[in-house]
């Protein structure tokens, strides 16, 4: 019984083997709500709020003193693409 103790706590050189096989399976693996996100961004509307909060940024960052932020801007395109989003990634959801 002890001996099985610690066979289970060193493990085998096979044991390894495997959870490094695991390892590289799941690396391979994709989300498919990345993907999904990454088409939407490329949708008409979505690149519209896109050139928006770009347009917002470059002129916050264009004045050393500001007290304007793209909060609106940023919203704008998040409920874009995730109202995008949401229409489209339970098709690839098994």
């Amino acid at each position: 019984m002890v001996f099985e103790e610690k066979t289970i706590l060193n493990g085998e050189p096979e044991d390894v083997e495997e959870e490094e096989e695991e390892e590289e399976e799941e690396e391979d693996m994709v989300d498919p709500l990345e993907t999904v996100r990454q088409k939407c961004e490329q949708s008409e509307h979505c690149v519209h709020t896109r050139e928006r909060l770009e347009l917002c940024e470059g002129r916050v960052s264009a004045r050393s003193e500001t007290s304007e932020e793209c909060t609106e801007e940023l919203f704008d395109f998040l409920h874009a693409r995730d109202h995008c989003v949401s229409h489209k990634v339970f098709h690839s959801v098994k």
